[in-house]
């Protein structure tokens, strides 16, 4: 089995008159892998057509499910998009160490022939193994609907009022922080590491808990907080470059 590593960079061009690298020779490319509604999806679209993410093109969109309302979204703005089925490690950690299975194997061609810079998890519902994952060091990032700490490890987080809450991670973490009876809870965007929603964070916002909150009137809060963070997180990656 092959595990062929790719460098990835964004290749930029000197300025005239200039020996700063400030110009991107092209757009910021980014690769969108979507499972669901796409709704993170759709504000990236949004902000890149408002100019609120300058240089920036989506360049492929991935779902795993065919059906899944993202890819429509994708079709309808004319983005390059593809149906890719999923085999394991699945919804599950796979070892550390694992080989790149099948379907991880093509998704990493397909980055590499869309020449995707930043790969975007928004809404995906795969886990990667930790080989795929250390082919692109800070160049995969995802959106999870809970709050984790600055370095992405340890079982509590503080709030800004100064409360202590445990850190929810995998599937399910709205229904945890409902079940747990905490009074805030938040969104991440994190960079991936073969951790399970152990990565280093770009931006997060908390989000408090309203007396008789359900599963459904709490996600739906969280995702009008999740399309502004996807936009900053991608704005704060591009500018750490």
């Amino acid at each position: 089995m092959n595990n062929t590593q790719f460098e990835w960079k964004i290749t930029r061009k000197k300025s005239v008159g200039s020996t700063s690298e400030e110009v991107p020779e092209r757009p910021l490319r980014l690769g969108v892998l979507v499972s669901g509604s796409g709704s993170n999806l759709q504000a990236l679209i949004d902000a890149i057509a408002k100019n609120e993410l300058l240089d920036t093109e989506i360049a492929l969109v991935v779902s795993n499910k065919a059906d899944a309302q993202g890819v429509q979204r994708a079709l309808k703005h004319r983005i390059p998009t593809i149906y890719l089925p999923w085999q394991s490690p699945g919804l599950s950690a796979a070892p550390k160490n694992a080989m790149l299975s099948a379907s991880e194997m093509k998704l990493t061609s397909l980055l590499h022939l869309f020449q995707v810079d930043l790969i975007v998890l928004a809404g995906w519902m795969r886990i990667f193994s930790g080989s795929f994952v250390e082919q692109f060091p800070r160049r995969i990032i995802n959106l999870h609907p809970a709050l984790i700490p600055d370095d992405g490890t340890g079982n509590t987080f503080t709030t800004q009022d100064g409360s202590t809450i445990p850190v929810f991670r995998g599937l399910h973490v709205v229904k945890m922080a409902l079940d747990a009876g905490v009074k805030v809870t938040g969104s991440t965007v994190h960079y991936v590491t073969p951790e399970v929603d152990a990565g280093p964070v770009l931006c997060r916002e908390e989000v408090a808990i309203a007396e008789g909150d359900t599963e459904a009137s709490l996600h739906e809060r969280l995702k009008l907080v999740e399309h502004r963070l996807i936009v900053e997180a991608v704005r704060v990656w591009r500018e750490m470059q």
